[in-house]
């Protein structure tokens, strides 16, 4: 009996010491190999992953078993930098002029209708993100055509779509816009919403009932050049969240590209400024860490952190896009030319 406390105290010394330490590798498993740029994943588990991707290519991997389809509008190869999954279908949402988004109903095995559900034309037209709340609720986020950020909003399971009107929207600044760089300019955590800008003005628009109403926060994030601004972001409650990029024309630097709020958006703080890793497209919390575990990824390598951004180690100095989390050891990550499956250890 009296070695009993004994091993409760060892096993949460134990316990403490693995969570601070980490991942300490990543293994890196080439899923699917292609001539195309994939910056749009979206894990079903540990072993499926839709992806959208240029020259219309949009595709289920199954393990290794590619099933692939390629979609044309009228005449046109469109090219798909956002993807999104209910429990019953994925939606996918071409960038630039026009704008196509296709809802494709899923069995589970295969894609059994494909439709247009949203249609946009108009020379200033570019969306670069999408996610849903729930199986009925959704949204797309879109450069400025007007004024305001392009956002559009469906109730009622992706079958239609409703552009939110500028008056009810705050105003962008002149050459503020999103990155399309790995469908992760939306952050979704209950009701909440969250969007990231660059460009000349580093924001985050935020909503607390799904749309309904917005507001928009200053960050210190690296901002006033084309390609300078927030990548990236990420949530992991309705409190802790992460903004992550800098200038893809300098992505090396590693200062005022990174930062962290603990307040849900209203004020956010500069981490590992001037340390760690410069230019990435995609942050994300990994599963299970309570907050503190972030992986980035970019062309220059994959990133981690076990301490909530503030000390990073590098993984790999291989490059990828985007990264999406199957659970708490498992992620895909997409980039030039191939999808890899992501074994953390």
């Amino acid at each position: 009996m009296k070695l009993f406390p004994f091993y409760i105290v060892l096993f949460f010394l134990m316990g403490c010491f693995n969570e601070q330490s980490g991942f300490e590798t990543v293994e890196i498993q080439t899923v699917y190999v292609d001539s195309l740029s994939i910056r749009a994943i979206a894990p079903m588990d540990e072993q499926r992953v839709w992806f959208a991707a240029n020259n219309g290519k949009i595709g289920l991997i199954d393990g290794e078993q590619p099933k692939l389809a390629t979609i044309k509008y009228e005449d046109s190869l469109l090219h798909f930098r956002s993807v999104a999954l209910t429990a019953k279908a994925v939606f996918v949402l071409s960038i630039a002029n026009p704008a196509v988004l296709y809802k494709i109903d899923f069995d589970g095995v295969e894609a059994t209708h494909i439709e247009e559900v949203y249609v946009e034309e108009g020379e200033k037209v570019f969306y670069d993100s999408l996610s849903f709340w729930n199986n009925k609720e959704g949204i797309a986020m879109g450069d400025p055509t007007d004024g305001c950020l392009s956002l559009l909003i469906t109730r009622d399971s992706g079958n239609t779509w409703s552009k939110i009107p500028c008056s009810q929207l705050p105003a962008c600044e002149i050459g503020e816009a999103g990155f399309a760089a790995s469908n992760t300019n939306i952050a979704i955590y209950g009701d909440h919403a969250w969007i990231a800008t660059g460009g000349k003005a580093a924001r985050v628009f935020h909503t607390s009932n799904k749309g309904e109403t917005w507001e928009v926060f200053e960050t210190p994030i690296l901002q006033g050049r084309a390609m300078t601004g927030i990548y990236s972001i990420a949530f992991y409650d309705e409190n802790k969240g992460v903004v992550f990029g800098g200038d893809w024309e300098q992505k090396a630097f590693n200062e005022g590209n990174k930062a962290i709020t603990e307040d849900g958006g209203k004020t956010w703080k500069l981490i590992a400024n001037g340390m760690g890793p410069g230019y990435r497209s995609c942050v994300a919390f990994v599963p299970g860490t309570k907050g503190k575990g972030l992986v980035a990824v970019g062309s220059p390598g994959i990133s981690y952190s076990a301490d909530a951004g503030s000390t990073w180690k590098e993984l790999s100095e291989e490059g990828f896009y985007a990264i999406a989390f199957a659970n708490d050891s498992i992620a895909f990550a997409s980039g030039q030319n191939r999808i890899a499956k992501l074994h953390f250890r």
